[in-house]
Parts: structure tokens; sequence; C-alpha cells
């Protein structure tokens, strides 16, 4: 293993235990330590106890040596963040911008603030190792580009790597924003689970999925688009038998609102819901209840598929109730296959308004310390 991967996890090694745990040469982890010293991705954290001689010193990773863009474009909000090598945000807002703005309005005040916030750290651009970009729509991974986004107009086959690249002349990863918040779940709240899916029930409905610790994008990067999967019917679902919509048709936030109003209350939208919900209206109560088990009956073909360990529901709805989640699990756990199930959990999301701007922030450390980062982290100091 090499001895930045090594020095990553945040304890602090002398050069003998680098030796010992790399499996390198003596010569090889000194020539290394000696590049990272120079370059301030390690720094000298105290001594070890000597056996004789001068104590030998021991080196830590430095994660604020260089920094992360990190940026979250919702549907109606985007929110900016400056993070270090492990994640952590530096400095962070969120504009009231809708993505149907357009990419070149939207992208323009990513950009400004971006370089508003390294100016203010006291850094340089130079620094920035790469920019991580969550988009509320499909992604073609590999370009960076959004694919028939249905709520980005103008933005479909926009190349926005490019874009960012006139600003930032450094790695620019875009990916679908539920993938993101999966990574960022997983990262600060399960970091030993390796099989995990996140599903985001907000205005739309869609699943971030990690096997085998890393995310899975499909051929096309269209995997996790669970809302447009048709909802089994089943003998006690208030649907008619011959009414086979999609589930997003039936369990996102306006289908819920569209439930509400027929029953006579005011309801457009998923802010609506919530707030409703939130008012403590049984009706309001029992409607979100069924949104999950509609949820729960297609996450009971992903359990027997993928057998996760964890399903996590996150987005506006999930957040106001529980009931959402109640219905999740009721079906869920009775249509699964008991292996799948034994040790299943379905949990909330425990992560906060930035996920997504970790989850950007992770795609890119990821991505520069999959290889030989020395060289790439040399250049953008």
């Amino acid at each position: 293993m090499d001895v930045l991967e090594l020095l990553r996890d945040g304890r602090a090694r002398t050069r003998a235990e680098l030796v010992a745990e790399s499996g390198l040469s003596r010569s090889t982890v000194g020539a290394r330590v000696d590049a990272l010293l120079g370059h301030g991705l390690v720094v000298v954290a105290g001594e070890a106890s000597s056996s004789g001689g001068r104590p030998p010193a021991r080196v830590v990773f430095n994660p604020t040596a260089r920094l992360v863009v990190a940026v979250d474009v919702g549907a109606t909000h985007v929110t900016v963040a400056l993070t270090d090598l492990s994640g952590l945000v530096v400095d962070v807002v969120t504009l009231d911008l809708a993505v149907a703005a357009g990419p070149d309005v939207v992208l323009g005040a990513i950009l400004r603030e971006a370089r508003r916030m390294v100016a203010a750290a006291g850094r340089r651009p130079a620094e920035v190792v790469g920019v991580g970009v969550g988009v509320p729509g499909p992604v073609e991974h590999a370009t960076g580009r959004p694919v028939s986004p249905p709520i980005m107009p103008g933005w479909d086959g926009f190349d926005v790597p490019a874009a960012v690249q006139r600003v930032f002349d450094v790695p620019v990863l875009v990916d679908n924003d539920v993938n993101l918040l999966a990574l960022a779940e997983q990262h600060a709240a399960w970091p030993d689970v390796t099989e995990l899916v996140f599903v985001k029930v907000s205005t739309g409905i869609g699943a971030g999925i990690l096997a085998g610790g890393q995310l899975q994008r499909g051929a096309s990067g269209s995997a996790g688009d669970l809302g447009h999967l048709r909802v089994p019917w089943v003998p006690d679902s208030p649907r008619p038998a011959d009414d086979p919509r999609d589930l997003e048709a039936v369990a996102s936030g306006p289908a819920i609102a569209e439930r509400l109003r027929g029953l006579g209350l005011e309801a457009r939208t998923s802010a609506d819901v919530v707030a409703l919900v939130r008012g403590g209206d049984q009706r309001v109560h029992a409607a979100v209840r069924q949104a999950g088990r509609d949820l729960g009956a297609v996450l009971s073909g992903v359990v027997n598929l993928l057998n996760p360990s964890v399903i996590v529901v996150g987005g506006s709805i999930s957040r106001a109730s529980e009931h959402l989640i109640a219905g999740v699990r009721e079906v869920v756990y009775g249509q699964s296959i008991p292996l799948a199930t034994h040790d299943l959990r379905i949990v909330r999301s425990r992560t906060d308004h930035t996920a997504g701007v970790l989850g950007a922030a992770l795609l890119v450390t990821r991505q520069v310390f999959a290889e030989d980062p020395l060289p790439h982290l040399i250049r953008s100091g």
C-alpha cells in the first residue's frame, strides 16, 4: 500500500512503521515522506518513544494542504462549498437559484462563489485539486454531460466539465445528486457497510446504489432510476388493479399532494405535504404511509435482487414523517425473501443539508487518490 494512502486514516506513524505496514523499502518510504513533507501533504506530529538515540518523528496526513470545490445543484437551489481533502467543509453557501435558469446562469453563479470562497480562505485557485458537481438528473458519467434531464431545460448534453475548467483547470466530476447522497450517507453514518441503497423521496424518486463499496451507475448512467418502475398492485392497494402507474406518479411529493387534494386539503408540492404532515392530520399520515407501502413494493424487488445491508430513505418527505419509513418496512419485510431481510436495516437518512456537497467532495477525493495521487497533488500545489 502507498504511504499517502496509509496516512489518510489520520493516524500518525514513524517511518519505520510505514515501512512495516506498506511493505516498501526504507529508502522508498523515506523519499516518499520527504516529498510529502516538502509539499505540505503530511506534517510532523510529535515524536515516538526512543529505544536509544534521537526519538523518531511521527508524520500525519494534512488534509488542509489542498482544497476541493463541491457543488449540489437542486431544482430550486444551489449549494456551493469549499472542503479540504477529508471532506471537512471550509466554507459553504446556498443560493436561491433554479436549475431551470440554464447552465450558463447556474454555472456562472457557482464559479463566482467558488472563486470568492478560495480568496476568502486566503488560498490560491492552484490549490484546488478538483471540482465535484451533483445535478438532479441522469448523467453520462464518462463525459459529465446531463442526458435528457426532465427538470433541467437547456442542460441536455451540456459540457459541464469544459465550462467549469475555464476557471478551474482541474478534473471536474459530475454525477446524479442521489449517487452523491449515497456516498455521503455511507461515509458519515455507515463507514463499515459496503452494500447500501439510498432512496430520495421528494419532487421525484431516485436511488443511489453502493455494491462492494462502489457506486453502481450501470452501462449508461441510469442505474437507480426507481421513479420509472411500475408499482406492483396488491389486493389492499387503494388503486384499482388496472392502474399500472410508475412509482413517481404514486409516491413522490407531488403525487402525495394530489392524493391530499382529493381529500379536500390544499397541497401542490412536496413542501406543502411536509407542512401538512407537521400539522398532525391523520389523513395526511395515512397518505404518506401508503406512499411508503408503494415505495416498499418496488424496493422489495430491489432487496431480492441486490441484497443490501442498509436501505436509507432520505428527502423532504422522509425527514418530516416516520410514516413513510413505516410503510416501506411493512411491505419490504413482508414481501422480500427472508434471507435478504434477515439483517436488513431500513432507516431514515442521518446526514444533514450539506450531504450533497460532502458526496461531491468524496467523489473528487476518491478519484484523486485512486491511483498515484502525488504528481497531481504536487501540480495543484
